[in-house]
């Protein structure tokens, strides 16, 4: 009997310590933190916030006056959520709290109970748990020569970037984000070419993942990028389409084993928007992203477009996994973004706009590489955007074409961050993607003042086209860099055709503006978010054009045998 009662002592305290041990794994369960981010409902509206800037003279004014009002809207809209997410984690229940103005959002880890408890808040649109995914990049990686007496690679050549060059054009006066795994800095073809950050940021740039300011590369990749966009050559071959660019670094990557999550890169973008980066080189991309983080980046890329920046951005390298990510799903994102101009094929399932100029990848050859990913995509699974329906076989519900445009992404040469002055080959459409950014700061050397639309519309519409359409792969054709500076327009070149100068009178104007101009038969005029305003047909050499509000516009007029691009601005 007693050694029974010892028993029954011994196997009733075992019950308990499991029991204990149950409670306190299910206690610890309870307070894992999970990083989540919170969407407040109050979004700023990117369309609005275009027109309001669009009175400010300057592109820099105009993105300073977007910058603000974001970052204003932001933080009025957040301030109680974030008083509340501070006392929580006083309590050890929220930690790593980071707020954004590019989206009106928070994102920080949190406690199961306290997410649920924040999915019930009334000035919450989502909550959602970031997904840190491996980074999905080139194809291939071969070591090659450094070449001789400053070649110039393969792919430059294929664009006509040289020709650009002559005209004087290399990406003076322009900054372009590396948003990436970093750069190799000490490479021998970046020096000259970094961001000077000053004494905040004395390596050029930012490391986002790790919470530092040292972007040094540890991938490879970043440093390749780097070398598509500025490499000068210095240690054999010229790889930079733009080699008097500068470029910010900012890391979004895990050295190591290429994880990341997209509120870094948004991160990113907002700290690009705020230190003046004129361009964003986004080769990077998430497969299937849930509908949380789809919506994030729409909204970021919306915004970016409010404040006037362009985004190149790799379509991504999925053609061949469509069981996987089949269409309308193939596209990255946040590649599957729309553009800030819209192609005549797209008008007829037209949607939003945004800063994304999609890039897929050919040969030299212009052969498709085979890994490019492929469009269209649809936006009918975020409901806060609802566009771009798609049914497969539909010859109106065609959802958004992607790409935009190819470039060369095939065997593409550039720097190796493994030395400090090698060289390497890499596939895929993030080698493709610095063509275009490259090729666009080509363009804003020769006008600054452009806007993301007008850089789209003259991307594609000088782009050598491989289809009669722009197609699911390819988009409007592969790019032509020589093409794309010619059709820039100078806003202070004289109407002149035929010999008789024209005019636009008095610029800026209060009331209304006179145009005179010999011949013409069409006069376009464009708001600076890219959208078309006024539409007028006229026989007459002159016309006088009235009813604009407030801003600053661009007015296109069509001659027999010309076309002139003015800006004027009604105060």
């Amino acid at each position: 009997m007693h050694l029974n009662k010892n028993h029954h002592h011994k196997t009733m305290k075992k019950h308990l310590l499991c029991l204990v041990a149950i409670c306190l794994s299910s206690l610890t369960f309870a307070q894992e933190q999970i990083k989540i981010n919170i969407i407040l409902n109050e979004q700023s509206d990117a369309t609005t916030l275009s027109r309001e800037a669009s009175w400010l003279p300057t592109k820099q004014e105009r993105r300073a006056y977007v910058v603000e009002t974001l970052k204003h809207h932001a933080e009025t809209s957040q301030q109680e959520l974030m008083g509340l997410l501070r006392e929580l984690e006083q309590n050890g229940l929220v930690s790593g709290i980071q707020p954004l103005w590019i989206v009106n959002s928070i994102c920080c880890y949190a406690t199961k109970d306290v997410i649920h408890s924040l999915e019930e808040r009334r000035d919450v649109m989502t909550v959602y748990q970031c997904e840190e995914v491996h980074g999905l990049f080139d194809e291939e990686i071969t070591l090659t020569d450094s070449g001789d007496n400053r070649e110039i690679a393969e792919n430059l050549l294929k664009v006509n970037v040289d020709k650009a060059w002559e005209l004087g054009f290399t990406g003076q006066g322009v900054l372009i984000a590396i948003i990436d795994t970093g750069v190799e800095m000490s490479h021998a073809d970046l020096q000259g070419r970094l961001w000077d950050g000053g004494t905040a940021y004395p390596h050029h740039g930012y490391d986002f993942y790790s919470d530092d300011d040292d972007p040094s590369d540890t991938q490879g990749h970043g440093t390749h990028v780097a070398g598509t966009l500025v490499g000068t050559g210095a240690s054999g071959t010229r790889t930079g389409v733009a080699p008097d660019a500068e470029i910010m670094v900012l890391k979004v990557f895990h050295g190591e084993d290429n994880l990341s999550e997209a509120t870094l890169w948004v991160e990113a973008m907002q700290f690009a928007l705020d230190h003046g980066a004129d361009v964003l080189n986004m080769s990077l991309g998430q497969p299937l992203p849930n509908a949380g983080t789809k919506l994030m980046l729409r909204q970021a890329c919306d915004n970016t477009l409010a404040a006037g920046v362009v985004a190149a951005v790799c379509a991504g390298n999925s053609r061949q996994i469509q069981m996987l990510a089949p269409v309308p799903n193939n596209i990255w994102s946040p590649g599957d973004c729309p553009p800030p101009y819209l192609h005549e094929d797209q008008m007829v399932n037209a949607g939003g706009t945004s800063c994304v100029i999609c890039v897929g990848a050919v040969d030299n050859n212009d052969v498709l590489g085979g890994f490019s990913s492929e469009g269209p995509s649809t936006w009918t699974d975020v409901t806060q955007f609802n566009d771009y329906p798609y049914i497969s076989g539909s010859p109106t519900q065609i959802g958004l074409i992607r790409p935009d445009v190819c470039a060369p992404g095939v065997n593409i040469k550039s720097l190796d961050f493994n030395t400090s002055n090698g060289y390497c080959l890499k596939s895929g459409t993030s080698m493709a993607t610095p063509m275009v950014a490259g090729t666009i700061a080509l363009m804003l050397s020769k006008e600054p003042e452009l806007t993301p639309a007008q850089i789209d519309e003259i991307l594609e519409n000088t782009a050598v086209p491989l289809t009669s359409h722009k197609s699911n792969d390819f988009g409007s054709g592969r790019i032509d860099a020589l093409a794309a500076v010619n059709a820039v327009p100078t806003w202070n070149d004289v109407i002149e055709v035929d010999g008789h100068q024209g005019h636009i009178f008095p610029n800026p104007s209060k009331d209304v503006f006179t145009i005179e101009c010999e011949g013409m038969h069409l006069i376009e005029v464009y708001g600076m978010d890219g959208q078309l305003v006024k539409h007028i047909q006229t026989a007459s050499p002159v016309h006088q054009l009235k009813g604009l509000t407030s801003g600053t516009y661009l007015v296109k007029i069509t001659t027999d045998d010309a076309v002139i691009v003015k800006k004027v601005v009604k105060l």
